[in-house]
């Protein structure tokens, strides 16, 4: 058994006996891979684990930069309950309308706010008309421009607020000076940049499973 079908196989017990099925959640998986969508959603482990990091957190506002099909949307505007608010920005606008469905029939449509264009741009509009803060950031977007998504998650965040940055490890990329990988080079900035910031307290945890060898970063807004 290779280390993929090991970290596979593992996924498929955990999930099956910690989360189980979800129709919603799978007919958001299914739909998105009917119109097309890539395949890069984050798992069921890792839309459980941000489900519980709002939970345990009590975030009511959360900010999601890249939606796809909505997916982690849906995870997140579960966690955040009735009168929470899951603001999401999404490039593509088909995607988008793929997300729009698979939110409406979560039953979520009233708790999700979901914004079609250049993220930069949607986040400066964010900051500029004082939508903010948010209590949870989640950023899920293109990897080469993650350093610009967490400056501006800075500005519209409060000490308390957590910011959750995934794919940063690229399957080791990212430790590589030399890599021509634009996304690895992405996060390394983005590493660079989150560990030379006072305001935040960081980590970055290595994972295995269905989506390979990857990691995430958790940064705790201190002041």
């Amino acid at each position: 058994m290779s280390d993929q079908q090991l970290w596979d196989a593992v996924d498929r017990l955990a999930e099956g006996l910690l989360i189980g099925e979800d129709e919603a959640l799978q007919q958001a998986l299914a739909r998105s891979e009917q119109a097309g969508l890539p395949p890069i959603a984050v798992t069921p482990s890792q839309g459980r684990l941000l489900s519980l990091l709002i939970r345990i957190s009590g975030a009511r506002r959360v900010l999601e930069i890249g939606t796809l099909g909505g997916y982690s949307t849906i995870w997140m505007a579960r966690a955040v309950g009735p009168g929470g608010l899951v603001l999401t920005l999404e490039l593509n606008p088909a995607y988008a309308e793929v997300a729009r469905a698979n939110i409406e029939r979560a039953g979520l449509a009233d708790r999700v706010e979901l914004r079609v264009g250049p993220a930069l741009e949607s986040l400066e509009t964010v900051r500029a008309g004082g939508e903010g803060p948010f209590d949870v950031v989640f950023i899920d977007a293109d990897k080469a421009s993650t350093p610009e998504y967490f400056r501006a998650a800075l500005e519209l965040t409060e000490p308390g607020a957590l910011i959750v940055a995934d794919n940063v490890v690229r399957g080791g990329a990212v430790a590589d000076p030399d890599t021509e990988d634009p996304g690895a080079r992405g996060m390394r900035r983005f590493l660079e940049v989150a560990g030379s910031e006072p305001r935040v307290t960081a980590t970055t945890i290595q994972t295995v499973g269905a989506k390979g060898y990857d990691g995430f970063t958790l940064a705790l807004v201190e002041s």
